[in-house]
C-alpha cells in the first residue's frame, strides 16, 4: 500500500495486522481517486471504518483542507496515526476512536459538514444504511457534497430518502457507489 499522488507521493503505507481490516487495494483506490479528484482539492474529507487511513492519507496528499478518520479499532487508531505522521499532513488530521454510528452522531451535534463521505464498512454486516440515516438526519454532508460507500459487488443498492445513487463503480468483487441530495 502507498500513497497514489500528491505531496505525499510514494510513501510505503502501514496496515493493521490480522484479518479484521480490509484495505482498499491500491487499484481501485487509483480508479476512486482518478473519479473524484476535482472534488479533493481543499474538501473536507470524512474517512468512516479508516482501517489504515490510505484512503484518508490519500486525500490529504492530494490536497483536501481537513480529514476526519473513524475508526473503532485500537490498533487500527494506532496505524492510522502513525501513517498521517509519516505523511507530514496531521496539521490537517483528526483521528476519531469509537464506533462509526456514535462518531456520527457527534460530529452532527458539533455542526460539521463534509464534502465527501467515503465509507468502507465490513462487508454485508448492514453497516452503511444506519450510517447514511444519520448523515441524513444531522445534514452532515454539505450541499454539494457526496457520499461514497465501498461494498461488496452482491450487495443491494442503497436507498434512503433525500439521497439518490448517482453512479456504481463495479470492480469485480467491491463496487463503489456514489450518492447525492436529490436535486443537486
Amino acid at each position: 500500500m502507498r500513497v497514489i499522488s500528491g505531496s505525499a507521493r510514494g510513501l510505503k503505507l502501514k496496515a493493521p495486522k490480522g484479518l479484521n481490516t480490509r484495505p482498499t487495494t491500491d487499484r481501485i483506490k487509483e480508479s476512486f481517486f482518478n473519479i473524484i479528484s476535482p472534488y479533493v482539492y481543499g474538501c473536507r474529507f470524512l474517512d468512516l471504518f479508516s482501517g489504515s487511513g490510505s484512503i484518508g492519507v490519500e486525500a490529504l496528499s492530494r490536497g483536501s483542507e481537513a480529514v476526519f478518520f473513524v475508526d473503532s479499532d485500537k490498533h487500527s487508531i494506532e496505524v492510522i496515526n502513525s501513517n498521517i505522521l509519516s505523511s507530514k499532513l496531521s496539521h490537517k488530521a483528526t483521528v476519531l476512536k469509537g464506533d462509526a454510528l456514535s462518531v456520527l452522531e457527534s460530529l452532527g451535534k458539533k455542526g460539521e459538514k463534509f464534502d465527501i463521505i467515503f465509507m468502507d464498512p465490513p462487508y454485508n454486516k448492514g453497516f452503511i444504511q444506519p450510517c447514511l440515516n444519520i448523515i441524513q438526519s444531522y445534514k452532515l454532508l454539505s450541499e454539494d457534497g457526496f457520499i461514497v460507500a465501498e461494498q461488496a459487488a452482491e450487495e443491494e443498492e442503497l436507498k434512503t430518502e433525500g439521497l439518490e445513487v448517482y453512479r456504481i463503480k463495479d470492480y469485480k468483487t467491491t463496487k463503489m457507489t456514489f450518492l447525492k441530495y436529490k436535486d443537486n
